[in-house]
């Protein structure tokens, strides 16, 4: 029996508009491709990486994934709720993390004793002890991960988005976070899961997603597009720095479009 397709992306582009700031006058106006024709489908219970260099398009693509940006053109289907985990992802700087736990719980329509559940378990995890009362603009950056993370699980989505949310913070809550993400995969959740770290990715994904450029440049078992991935990034250092300037430049120009 086939797995149901939860996501499916069809000739999906995000385009924003760049002002010339020298030809401001004359109204010229250029149009940059943060996606371009990007498609792919992925089915329930899926673990999925996504790769790519910086600049290439992958929070871009987690945010229209979470529904918090939305494409230019394109058709996007997405079967079930989902959550994005990133740092100050949905979060109000001005609220404390009591407040944004509720502000939350409300968007989505949850119960007031459901959502007082839910600040029992954010604390829990979070342990950020009095901070929780605090507002979020006194959070370092690895204290709004904390606080991000723990209210998407306890959410309990059935798509979760987790871009680079691990990458901040304390070693030890990094790895409390893992066994909760191995935890969510063992119980069937479909995740999409963005880092720098390649063998976190590995050790983690089925799958793999890599974006370059704003393009879809490959999608596959996670090992074979880890491979392919990893020698662009080998093939890339090995330039000189006229060279990788020059090729920055070049892709940036195939993005761009008056």
């Amino acid at each position: 029996m086939a797995k149901e397709v939860v996501v499916a992306f069809e000739h999906v582009d995000k385009i924003y508009t760049l002002q010339d700031k020298k030809k401001r006058w004359f109204g010229n106006k250029k149009k940059f491709y943060a996606l371009r024709d990007i498609n792919f489908t992925v089915t329930k219970g899926s673990i999925v990486g996504i790769l790519g260099t910086n600049g290439s398009g992958k929070s871009t693509l987690s945010n229209i994934l979470a529904e918090i940006s939305y494409p230019t053109s394109g058709k996007i289907t997405i079967v079930g709720e989902q959550a994005l985990i990133a740092i100050k992802a949905g979060m109000n700087d001005q609220l404390t993390g009591i407040e944004n736990i509720k502000m939350k719980g409300a968007l989505l329509g949850l119960s007031k004793k459901h959502i007082d559940t839910i600040i029992e378990d954010v604390i829990a995890f979070a342990e950020l002890g009095d901070f929780i009362y605090q507002p979020v603009k006194k959070y370092s950056s690895g204290m709004k991960s904390r606080l991000g993370f723990s209210i998407s699980i306890a959410l309990d989505p059935e798509i979760l988005i987790v871009d680079e949310a691990l990458s901040v913070g304390d070693k030890a809550f990094a790895a409390k976070c893992m066994e909760k993400m191995f935890e969510l995969r063992d119980s069937g959740k479909t995740i999409f899961f963005i880092s720098h770290s390649i063998s976190q990715v590995r050790q983690f994904c089925e799958e793999g997603i890599w974006i370059e450029g704003g393009e879809l440049r490959m999608q596959g078992k996670i090992n074979e597009v880890a491979d392919a991935y990893e020698v662009y990034v080998e093939e890339y250092k090995a330039l000189s720095k006229d060279q990788q300037k020059k090729f920055k430049a070049k892709i940036m120009a195939e993005r761009t479009s008056k």
